[in-house]
């Protein structure tokens, strides 16, 4: 393949995630995100940094796309998926100096700290692991957990406790749904700034994001799923629960509803992952049915 990488823009979300849907029907998920993860990782978490023009690069062919990678997550991380042919070939090497070079600039620019470049490996891709280790990559850290659900077993009732309703969200919900996140997990969002951002690009449909609604009127949590019609796997990103309202049955209930919304949807499996040190989450999926399936690695150079 004889090409070099573009700028992302907008309309490529639709083109990208077909492509991606593709790669894994052909040869299966390890080492593929889910096709839900392509916006999230694209617009969610980076309000106020470079535009996604500069943060993610597609390489096309006479064929179509040929691989895609992001770069600057948590500030000097990336990502690179490639089609299967691609996968484990020089080409792919040279891409990945390209991506690596992409986040490096991307850093300095920004004037982070760090001086390593990282990536994250599932444990089943041996080829992947074979690629960074010729690149002078090591092994640092175990960085996360993936586990699957099978919608065909059986999915047990939920309820919420009294006074507490469960509904999907709206694009007024903006302001409620930014101080949720910002409550369960530490980040500082804006309000306009994630509706703008995050809300109004695309992928984003509101009616797949449902809140558990308290008593007194606050999100007190929230889940997003995305749908891969192509594979059948429904996927929970994120999946977060406010502070003040964890430890009443919240995230379990809301999860059940959820499990059932993707079974009516077609998904024959339902997938979520999580940190790898949070024990709560891990806790949560196994009370609905999930199991382990895979561990992410963290490498470093």
């Amino acid at each position: 393949m004889s090409t070099t990488p573009r700028p992302y823009t907008d309309d490529d979300l639709p083109l990208l995630q077909a492509a991606l849907g593709g790669w894994i029907a052909a040869a299966g998920n390890c080492g593929y995100c889910h096709v839900g993860e392509i916006p999230e990782r694209i617009y969610d978490g980076f309000t106020g940094t470079p535009p996604a023009s500069e943060r993610v690069q597609v390489w096309e062919d006479d064929t179509g796309i040929a691989a895609f990678a992001l770069t600057l997550r948590f500030d000097n991380a990336f990502e690179l998926y490639t089609r299967p042919a691609c996968r484990g070939t020089a080409t792919e090497r040279i891409m990945l100096h390209e991506v690596i070079a992409a986040t490096q600039r991307l850093m300095q620019r920004a004037g982070r700290t760090e001086t390593d470049v990282i990536i994250d490996v599932w444990d089943c891709d041996a080829t992947r692991k074979r690629q960074l280790a010729h690149l002078g990559f090591e092994q640092y850290r175990v960085w996360g957990h993936l586990a699957e659900r099978s919608l065909a077993d059986p999915i047990p009732d939920a309820t919420l406790p009294d006074g507490f309703t469960l509904r999907a969200a709206t694009m007024g919900d903006y302001a409620a749904l930014a101080a949720v996140r910002n409550a369960a997990f530490g980040t500082h969002l804006q309000p306009e700034a994630f509706r703008d951002e995050v809300m109004c690009k695309p992928g984003y449909e509101p009616e797949r994001e449902l809140v558990v609604v308290a008593p007194d009127g606050r999100f007190a949590a929230f889940i997003k799923t995305w749908l891969d019609d192509r594979n059948k796997v429904g996927l929970f990103e994120p999946v977060g629960t406010h502070p003040d309202f964890q430890r009443r049955g919240l995230g379990r209930a809301m999860m059940l509803h959820a499990l059932r919304d993707l079974q009516r949807q077609g998904m024959r499996t339902a997938m979520v992952g999580y940190d790898a040190e949070n024990d709560p989450a891990e806790m949560l999926y196994r009370r609905v049915g999930f199991r382990h399936k895979h561990t992410t690695l963290g490498y470093r150079r």
